[in-house]
């Protein structure tokens, strides 16, 4: 836990110094040590990483820093290092990145004059010099003994939130929420693009358990107002949950390889690799619409080996999205599963759809629609949770998007959801079928039951009421297999499971290669919106 302090002294040992010089590695060694800071005890306690050595894990071995603020309030009379935040500029997988990592502790991490101001010169550096910026959140809120000169002007906390929706779309935006975010900096994780949190150490809450039980009478327990597996499972703020900090520090690494530096980019192609053995999509995919299918399967069949990274893993799992490589190239995946509600797309799906939607148009990442589902959930309930403001959120995102865009009917693509899946109604690149598609306005059993309500009314006998039922239902079946469409040519393609993959490869390269220049693509900042 000593070792960037260690580097300090030895550095100071091997270089003949003057008494000067000498001055500044102590103060340096003594502003970036643990060992004599009062809280660290507790920190290890609670499995928590001092902050430096949370950079150091996450950081190239031996990368270049730059660490402006260091000597931050050093000549305060209360020991303030670097005023509670660490800022600096290291290199993650040999590019570089900005940091901003509280320090718990400093007064347990919270936000004074030269914390803020730390933190917003570093986002307006990520801004300029167009690179990826990480917040590792582990804070107490703002220190209210210093408010005044925090809270009202132009440049005092409230920028530091400006900053981080105007960089929205601009470079990407990471935070590891490693203990508690209240309050205002509650709003810091809700605006970045990916959250990481760690399970029962991170909360994020706008009113504390204690504050709410004075305001409204309510009784909770912190993890219910804002635990990391709430906000995973429940309000959707969460994007990842992990038991420890070095898994939240990993996939932090693993995320940014499917990231590009800003929004100008694209992110490197790598060397392809073929899929994990297993079933064939043949063998995945039955012709029965009714049975429920793992997604999952296919997605397998058609990516990389060991490339598909989740996203939002634990919220509104009827709806899959995360990241991939297919043929080396990196590529986000938007899926219905029909093991999880029967795929239907329910208000947190659509929104958790449109937020991944938008996160991949940002930042130039080609989209797969795999769709399977009998469209969206009816009733009162989701009528009342907005599922049309939040369904036309999800069609207005997907419509806007520029990146490259493939929608694969693998199953059923039953009306509205058909349309928000990437149809060929919203105009993607391809839009291509599975031999056991079936593209309709909805499914046989509504659809009998809505032609024939009167003349299934009027048969008495049950089992005749019944035959009549089943026969009108076959029909319709019959009617709405791919080879219509197809004839048609309202869809692209009908392609064997065997070749998707193959399929995809080629038609992602053609589709790629030159797009904003070819195509004439205005260049634009797609902001990325979550809720």
């Amino acid at each position: 836990m000593e070792k960037i302090a260690d580097k300090v002294c030895e550095n100071s040992k091997e270089t003949k110094t003057s008494s000067i010089d000498g001055k500044v590695y102590e103060k340096l060694k003594e502003i970036k040590t643990s060992s004599n800071r009062p809280y660290y005890e507790k920190l290890k306690a609670q499995g928590k990483m001092f902050v430096r050595d949370r950079i150091e894990y996450l950081v190239d071995k031996d990368s270049m820093e730059i660490e402006d603020g260091v000597f931050a309030r050093c000549n305060d009379e209360q020991f303030l290092p670097g005023d509670a935040v660490v800022t600096l500029v290291a290199k993650i997988n040999g590019r570089s990145v900005a940091i901003i990592a509280n320090d718990l502790t400093v007064k347990a991490g919270t936000w004074g004059t030269k914390t803020i101001e730390k933190i917003m010169r570093m986002q307006e550096l990520a801004e300029k010099r167009k690179i990826p910026l990480i917040y590792m959140i582990d804070s107490a809120g703002a220190r209210l003994n210093e408010q005044f000169d925090t809270f009202i002007d132009r440049r005092h906390a409230g920028k530091i939130f400006y900053n981080t929706a105007r960089i929205s779309g601009v470079v990407p935006q990471v935070s590891l929420v490693f203990g508690a975010s209240p309050a205002g900096s509650a709003y810091l994780p809700a605006l970045c693009d990916f959250v990481v949190m760690v399970d029962k150490n991170a909360s994020v809450y706008l009113g504390s358990p204690r504050m709410a039980e004075m305001a409204t009478g309510e009784k909770v327990t912190m993890e219910e107002m804002g635990g990391a597996r709430m906000h995973n499972q429940v309000s959707g703020l969460g994007d990842m949950l992990v038991e420890t900090e070095q898994e939240a520090l990993d996939a932090t690494k693993q995320y940014l390889e499917y990231m590009p530096q800003n929004w100008g980019d694209a992110v490197p192609l790598k060397e392809a690799i073929e899929p994990v053995p297993g079933k064939s999509i043949e063998e995945i995919v039955p012709e029965n619409q009714r049975v429920p299918m793992d997604m999952y399967e296919v997605i397998y069949r058609i990516v990389d080996a060991d490339s598909f990274f989740e996203f939002k893993e634990l919220y509104a799992k009827e709806m899959i999205t995360g990241f991939c490589r297919i043929g080396g190239r990196a590529v986000g995946i938007v899926a219905n599963q029909s093991k999880a509600k029967g795929g239907v797309i329910f208000p947190e799906s659509a929104e958790k759809a449109a937020h991944f939607v938008s996160l991949c148009d940002a930042y130039n990442i080609p989209l797969l629609f795999l769709v399977d589902l009998p469209g969206f959930m009816v009733g009162s309930k989701v009528e009342k949770e907005a599922i049309i403001r939040r369904g036309a959120r999800m069609l207005s995102t997907v419509a806007n998007a520029t990146v490259p865009r493939i929608s694969v009917i693998v199953r059923k693509a039953y009306g509205a959801g058909y349309v928000v899946m990437s149809g060929a109604s919203m105009q993607p690149d391809a839009c291509i079928a599975l031999p056991q598609a079936q593209p309709a306005i909805m499914g046989a059993e509504a659809a009998v039951n809505a032609m024939y309500f009167n003349k299934i009314q009027s048969i008495e006998n049950p089992e005749e009421r019944q035959k009549f039922i089943l026969d009108q239902r076959e029909k319709f079946n019959s009617d709405i297999n791919v080879w219509s469409p197809a004839s048609q040519l309202f869809i692209d393609d009908v392609v064997p499971g065997d070749r998707l993959r193959k399929d995809l490869i080629n038609r992602y390269e053609l589709y790629c290669e030159n797009r904003n220049v070819l195509e004439g693509i205005a260049e634009k900042k797609t902001v990325v919106r979550r809720g």
